[in-house]
């Protein structure tokens, strides 16, 4: 009989630093207590057995299935990678148990490529680096999945440490640590409104960006100067992608220095006017979630932003430890298909 072989991958939220890790920018993501772990056997055959306490029946795929818009997608992907990297030769047999919702913005697709990945490195003496493992995890998200996202969600849930956040430069491929907040929560909060990247609006924006950085001649809109994007001919919608992606890219900075300074209030502020980008100049927002962050800061957030590629899922809020459970209470009295998900802090 095979060995098993376990892994784990927690999920991601994103602090700050939307749309800017495929236009040469930071992000600012922490690592959730929610996650999943996969348990992999190999098979001599091509045959992906997936079984998940997500779905009630197990998907039968095999290596050889180009992706068809289901649910096992990442596994046959991921397996795929698995082969391709030497890890394994054939199929596997693969169980799921996953806490992370399904369409909420907190990268469980990316948890999930990644934890099968890992669980396959066990399978070997010498086996990539996390790192390698993470482009390896984008690889099968763009190549095989064809969604064009960028490295941020699988760095994250990849590298990330419980109870801070991974200051990445998505250009560089460096990043560092960044102590949360010890008085204060990072809170996440599905709006009740799923979503999915494959739906076509996530690669629409990316075509979008593309668009902007042909005219400008860069692969990295984040770096661009405000000046000349605001002068530009660009025509008025890659022109508000460009002017979203430059401004977050500021705003995870200043993020990254009000969190090293201890300065909470700059930090929410930041929070604030990044939903007010992706709302406005980004245009992946919808009335539901705006509101949802609209009620977390009145009712006491230091700030608030929808979290993930948008258009539904998590919002996150930063919220003082001490007053967080008066202040879900009212918020979710408030917006009855909202509900909790997780909290992290220092």
């Amino acid at each position: 009989m095979s060995e098993l072989y376990t892994a784990r991958a927690p999920g991601r939220v994103n602090l700050i630093g939307e749309h800017t890790d495929y236009n040469g920018g930071m992000v600012l993501p922490a690592a959730l207590t929610v996650g999943l772990e996969a348990t992999l056997m190999p098979r001599a055959d091509t045959t992906v057995a997936v079984s998940s306490n997500g779905y009630d029946a197990p998907a039968i795929r095999n290596l050889a299935d180009d992706a068809v818009g289901d649910w096992a997608d990442p596994c046959v992907g991921a397996i795929r990678e698995a082969n391709a990297l030497g890890l394994l030769k054939g199929g596997a047999t693969i169980d799921i148990v996953s806490t992370i919702p399904e369409g909420s913005g907190l990268s469980s697709s990316a948890a999930l490529i990644v934890a099968v990945l890992k669980a396959a490195r066990e399978a070997v003496v010498e086996g990539p680096g996390d790192i390698e493992i993470a482009i390896a995890a984008r690889r099968v998200e763009n190549n095989y999945m064809g969604v064009p996202c960028g490295i941020m969600d699988q760095m994250a849930v990849a590298l990330a440490t419980p109870g801070t956040a991974m200051a990445l430069d998505t250009k560089a491929m460096a990043y560092g640590v960044v102590p949360l907040p010890a008085n204060h929560e990072m809170v996440v909060v599905h709006s009740g409104l799923t979503r999915k990247l494959t739906d076509g609006r996530y690669a629409a924006r990316k075509e979008e960006c593309d668009a902007a950085k042909r005219h400008f001649g860069t692969e990295d809109l984040c770096l661009l100067d405000l000046a000349t994007v605001e002068a530009s001919d660009l025509d008025e919608v890659p022109k508000k992608r460009a002017l979203h992606c430059l401004t977050e890219n500021a705003r995870v900075h200043a993020a990254i220095a009000a969190l090293d300074g201890g300065h909470i209030e700059r930090f929410g502020q930041a929070m604030n006017a990044s939903h007010a980008s992706m709302r406005d100049l980004f245009e992946m927002s919808l009335p539901e979630i705006d509101a949802l962050v609209a009620s977390a800061v009145e009712l006491g957030a230091v700030g608030a932003r929808l979290t993930g590629g948008g258009f539904g899922g998590c919002i996150v809020a930063c919220v003082e430890k001490d007053l967080r459970e008066e202040w879900l209470e009212a918020l979710l009295s408030r917006h009855p298909r909202a509900r909790f998900i997780d909290a992290v802090g220092g």
